[in-house]
Formats: C-alpha cells, structure tokens, sequence
C-alpha cells in the first residue's frame, strides 16, 4: 500500500522540518504540523457525557476521565494515550475523541486516565502504579461486574495497559476481559522492520519517524537506563500466559509496527487468542486524528467490535 492519499498531499507542511523536539522550540514548525494535523471535517463530541475526577493513587491522586454513553450493554474500558511516556494528556483526540467514540460505539463506559508523565524526575513504576491504581478503582466502584471492563492504551500507552494486565495476572487479580493495543511500543531494542517496509519509510520526514536514538532516548527517559529493564517497563519481554484476548489496531507507516506483530507472535507462542487490523497507509499515532479520516474509523469499529465479543 502507498501512504493514505490526505495525507501524502499533505507532506509538504512538513518539509524541512526536524524531529519532535523542534516542535517545542520552533512555533512556525509547531504550526506547520498542527495544519498536517488537520482532518477532512471537524470532528462533534458524540451523545456520552463526561465527568472529570481523581482516584486515589500510591503517589496521589490519579486524574481520570469518564464517558458514558446514553445506553450501555454493561461493559467498560479503561484507556491510556500514549505520547512516548513524557507527552500526553485527557484532551489529546488520542484520549478524548477515542474515548468518546468507543463508548458510543462499544455502549461501554470508558476510562480515560491522566497517569505521571516521566518528567520532573517521575519514571517507572510510577505511570505504572497509576494505571494500576486507576484499574483497581474502577473495578471496586462497582459499576460494571467483574470480568467486564477491558483495558487498552496507544503507544507508551499500550506498555501501560500490557504491563498493568500482567500485574493483576501476578497478583492473583481477576483480570480485564479483553487487551486493546494501538500501534504498540512494548519492546526495547525495537525490532527492525523488514527491507520493504522500511525503504516505504524512507519516504516520510523526520517529524513522522522514530530513530533508534530516539527509541533509546524514550526507554531511558521513562526507566532511568537501557540495559537490564524490568518485564513489566518494556512488556514485551514478559511472559504472556494467561492474558485475555488481545486486539492489535496497527498503523502501515510505522517504525514501531514490528513491536506489535512481535507481540502477536509471542501470544501465538503463549496460546493468548489475538486479532490484528493494518490500518492502511498510516502513520504512527493515527487515533490522533478523528474519524472522517476512513482508516481511524474503521480501527475504531475494529476496537468496539472486540470491546463487544
């Protein structure tokens, strides 16, 4: 497949640009990829409500995010954004156009949680430790009966997720229903990408790729180190029996994708039943875009058809 079609006529607005962390120093470089970044249409908040509070957390309380749409079959989902473990938040669409249209999509009320960001000295465990503290909250309130909330994150997000199952796995704890895994980055070293997809890469700029540097750049950022890293930092060095159902939502265009397809090997490994959707012609973090963009609405179907089963 070739790059999606809107977004391969929008490349240019990236032209000369340098990696992401230009973006924070250069606001003529931050506005060229907010226009990138711009959808076919606008995109509405769907018929959920929404109501921010805190749960209690080991490090403090924890800021999460609830949806719920008007009618719900008694599921629920509790998500994490990604953003490489030190960018992120509950407005990113990653976060809140996801979360809504999941629970409309899935009738499931969903969790939407603003765990530590590893800045200010904050690393693992400690986003961690929120997730877990989010999930332990949320099956305690009551509000869904055990076995019936799913968890899932995007990116670093996926690492959370993955990394908060297998804690309930380890503790005795009955685990989430369903795994969903956006474009996942559970691997330290990442796995290379075979020759075809990565001459298909060559042809994206900087802004939209992730180097070997700035892998290990992110690894070391959230753990402290690159060596010697615990299963439950970088899961996919865990062992995977046990786990529910996982659904992969994958990106094309994506230095990262063989973290997922790795992943999905080792499950087949483990006897973990397991699903995966390419999302043609993606570029890594496509859930960061709204769905009149046909590729995020069909992954989003992808996910709220495995929240269903």
């Amino acid at each position: 497949m070739t790059l999606d079609p809107y977004l391969a006529a929008r490349l240019h607005l990236l032209a000369g640009l340098g990696d992401r962390d230009g973006l924070r120093t250069d606001p003529e470089a931050l506005s060229r990829f907010a226009e990138y970044q711009r959808d076919p249409a606008e995109w509405l908040l769907p018929d959920v409500s929404v109501e921010d509070r805190t749960v209690p957390g080991p490090h403090g309380e924890v800021p999460v995010r609830i949806y719920r749409p008007r009618e719900t079959d008694g599921r629920a989902l509790m998500w994490l954004h990604g953003g490489g473990f030190v960018h992120g938040d509950l407005d990113m669409p990653e976060a809140h156009t996801v979360s809504a249209e999941l629970a409309v999509r899935a009738r499931a009320l969903v969790v939407s949680v603003d765990y530590r960001l590893a800045v200010g000295g904050v690393r693992y465990p400690v986003p961690v430790d929120d997730a877990y503290a989010a999930w332990t909250w949320l099956a305690e309130t009551g509000w869904v009966e055990e076995g019936a909330a799913a968890i899932g994150g995007a990116s670093a997000g996926s690492a959370l997720a993955l990394s908060t199952a297998l804690r309930l796995r380890d503790r005795g704890r009955p685990l989430p229903r369903a795994v969903l895994l956006a474009y996942p980055f559970l691997h330290f070293p990442n796995p290379a990408l075979d020759g075809d997809s990565a001459a298909r890469m060559d042809s994206l700029p900087p802004l939209l790729r992730f180097t070997p540097e700035s892998i290990e750049g992110m690894v070391r950022n959230y753990v402290g180190r690159v060596g010697g890293l615990p299963s439950d930092a970088m899961p996919g060095a865990a062992d995977l029996t046990g786990l529910p159902a996982t659904s992969f939502v994958l990106s094309e265009y994506d230095d990262l994708r063989p973290s997922g397809e790795l992943l999905a090997r080792q499950l087949e490994e483990a006897g973990v039943p397991h699903r995966t959707f390419v999302a043609a012609g993606m570029t890594h973090g496509h859930l960061n875009r709204g769905p009149s963009l046909g590729e995020v609405d069909r992954s989003l179907d992808f996910f709220a058809a495995a929240l269903k089963d």
